[in-house]
C-alpha cells in the first residue's frame, strides 16, 4: 500500500518512541492500526458499491440492447407476415375444386 521499507519503519518507530514515550506507544500503535483498518474497510465498501453499480449498469445496457433486438425482430416478423408471398397470391385450384368441375 505505502512504499515503506525496513529503514523507514525503524526511523518511524524511533521517532514515535521519542515523541510518544514507551508507556503510550503500544496504545498509539493500536489506535493507528484501528484507524487504518477503518479507512481500508470504508475504501473497500466504496469500491464494492462502485463495482456493483458498474455491474448493474452493464446488465441494464444488455437488457436495453436485447429489448431493441427483440423489437427489431418483431417488426421484421410483422413486415414479413404483412407482405403476402407470391405462392399464396396465386390462385391454384385445390383438389376439391378440380373434382367439382
Amino acid at each position: 500500500m505505502f512504499d515503506i521499507g525496513f529503514a523507514e519503519l525503524i526511523l518511524i518507530s524511533v521517532v514515535g518512541l521519542l515523541v510518544i514515550g514507551p508507556e503510550r506507544l503500544p496504545g498509539a500503535i493500536r489506535t493507528g492500526s484501528l484507524w487504518l483498518n477503518k479507512f481500508k474497510r470504508g475504501f473497500n465498501d466504496i469500491k464494492r458499491e462502485v463495482q456493483q453499480e458498474l455491474h448493474n449498469d452493464g446488465v441494464m445496457q444488455e437488457l436495453r440492447k436485447t429489448g431493441e433486438d427483440l423489437k427489431k425482430q418483431a417488426s421484421e416478423f410483422d413486415l414479413q407476415s404483412a407482405v403476402p408471398s407470391a405462392s399464396t397470391n396465386d390462385k391454384t385450384d385445390s383438389p376439391a375444386e378440380k373434382d367439382s368441375t
